[in-house]
């Protein structure tokens, strides 16, 4: 179980953040429209589902066929700004005062994407997902989804509270500096 402290942490800080929360969920809800919040199923420790939340990012446009456009077409000046920061994720704080989440792990992953991981995906979920972890400092969306998950259970099977330090001050690196790929990400050869 997560523990009691660190969903305490995460209840003072979405307390701490909330007039920023508010701010930003307002320019949302001006620049966007509604819903200002994402809101998807993912899979969580264990396989348990949970509704991850953040900051909306992209219109529901559609082409003429009801089908929604590319996301580079839908993700709109606010959103683009959210995501290259990683403030879209500030609301998901909410999913590790519940419980569903760590402030450090694998990030959470759609259902379906972890079934088709077989057995690897189901190592991954031997822990918590977390709002940062060590696949998003190291590159994100520059690498593979193979990188991505060797990188998930490097972590899984490494991790300590100092590396939880250091996924955090890069944390703040990639909010500020945004996405570079890092030295740590391993070779996955082609299939």
């Amino acid at each position: 179980m997560i523990s009691l402290f660190t969903r305490l942490l995460a209840l003072v800080a979405l307390l701490t953040l909330l007039p920023i929360l508010l701010v930003l969920g307002l320019l949302v809800l001006i620049l966007q429209g509604k819903p200002v919040l994402f809101r998807q199923m993912r899979s969580g420790k264990g396989a348990k589902p949970f509704e991850l939340i953040k900051f909306r990012s992209m219109r529901d446009t559609r082409d003429n066929d009801g089908n929604l456009l590319p996301d580079e077409e839908r993700t709109t000046g606010i959103g683009k700004f959210l995501r290259r920061s990683r403030i879209d994720e500030l609301p998901g704080i909410w999913n590790v005062v519940t419980g569903d989440m760590a402030i450090v792990g694998p990030r959470p992953l759609l259902p379906e994407t972890i079934a088709a991981l077989g057995e690897v995906g189901t190592k991954r979920q031997s822990v918590r997902p977390g709002l940062t972890g060590w696949s998003q400092v190291s590159g994100n969306t520059l690498l593979t989804l193979d990188q991505k998950v060797a990188l998930d259970l490097w972590y899984i099977e490494n991790r300590s509270f100092a590396l939880d330090l250091q996924i955090i001050a890069r944390t703040v690196i990639v909010m500020v500096g945004g996405e570079k790929l890092s030295a740590d990400v391993p070779e996955i050869p082609a299939k």
